[in-house]
């Protein structure tokens, strides 16, 4: 799996091993029991989310971009109903 952060291009654990392997020791028990629980239609989110926080730079990235729309500020977003925004 791959993702992009604003250092480049990330490769991410795409297995439900791989993805606790690489997380820190103390979140794996949590991601296990989230994983087992989740619907299959609902896995594919929740297994994205967790793989993402295997990167400190995605994580970075995803907290300064929170903070940014927290505070209110929303440059570089586009509204997704806007057809002249250009969003598919």
């Amino acid at each position: 799996m791959v993702t992009y952060t604003t250092a480049g291009r990330t490769e991410l654990p795409a297995t439900i091993d791989g993805i606790r392997a690489a997380l820190p020791e103390s979140e794996r028990e949590e991601f296990t029991a989230e994983a087992g629980r989740t619907p299959a239609g609902e896995l594919p989110r929740v297994l994205a989310r967790w793989a993402l926080r295997t990167d400190q730079q995605a994580v970075q990235d995803a907290e300064a971009q929170y903070a940014r729309l927290a505070a209110g500020d929303f440059s570089d977003c586009v509204a997704q109903d806007d057809p002249e925004a250009g969003a598919a």
